[in-house]
């Protein structure tokens, strides 16, 4: 089986546990207001690869990865979840640990979708999931889709007792209000399996991409948030999460 990759990082540090090798999916369904890779969005294209070729890239440095392992990201890895789940499954067989970076997007509780799940679950050590906005409106706004998807993902997760980081990009004036964030914190207080927050302060170093594609910029004028925000968002969030 082939995969489409964009681009891949050797020495990533923050994509997941110790030093990852970072495989970026071509392809994602979603058009986040903020995106900061946009040339990974169109379906198809990037490069060819196999499993046993992105193997043998991961075992040139594989000294360096003994604390870490592979991240998969994008774009949106479950655009491919076919060789998603045959990449994890050669990685998981040689004792690598298998991190999937995901909006959540394309799940649904169809019996054939869950199928391909339950195939690729048991070959997947951590979830970073991407909550980009709690309210399913907004939430459209802001990517194009609705919510849905993305919390029945977080909830099967949860029933199926899969280790899920959460991330969530904090935007001035969009997702940064104490109602959003209480709300976002009150719905991770459900889940039986998160691991680790991380709130993230929304940057605007990805314009100079979007100018050099000649693609228009949703959020042009909003101001990059501080980190100290950034801490206050995550703050508001984990005390709703203490409180249930």
């Amino acid at each position: 089986m082939e995969g489409f990759i964009h681009s891949i990082e050797t020495f990533g540090a923050v994509d997941g546990p110790g030093v990852r090798f970072v495989v970026f999916f071509q392809g994602c369904p979603m058009r986040c207001a903020y995106c900061h890779n946009p040339d990974t969005q169109a379906i198809g294209g990037g490069n060819v690869f196999t499993s046993e070729e992105l193997w043998e890239k991961f075992e040139r440095n594989e000294m360096f990865y003994r604390n870490g392992g592979i991240t998969a990201t994008g774009g949106e890895p479950l655009a491919q979840i076919d060789f998603l789940t045959e990449l994890f499954t050669l990685f998981n067989s040689k004792g690598i640990h298998t991190c999937l970076d995901t909006s959540g997007i394309l799940f649904n509780d169809r019996p054939e979708t869950i199928a391909k799940f339950e195939r690729l679950l048991p070959v997947t050590d951590l979830v970073m999931l991407d909550i980009k906005h709690i309210r399913d409106d907004a939430h459209r706004e802001l990517t194009g889709h609705g919510n849905e998807n993305v919390l029945k993902f977080a909830r099967y997760l949860s029933d199926a007792e899969r280790p899920v980081w959460i991330r969530h990009v904090v935007v001035p004036g969009i997702n940064d209000s104490e109602e959003d964030l209480s709300a976002l914190g009150d719905f991770l207080a459900t889940l039986k399996n998160l691991k680790a927050l991380d709130v993230l302060p929304y940057h605007t170093m990805g314009v100079k991409k979007y100018k050099e594609l000649g693609i228009p910029y949703r959020l042009e004028g909003v101001p990059a948030m501080s980190t100290k925000d950034a801490v206050s968002a995550k703050k508001i969030i984990l005390r709703r999460l203490t409180c249930n």
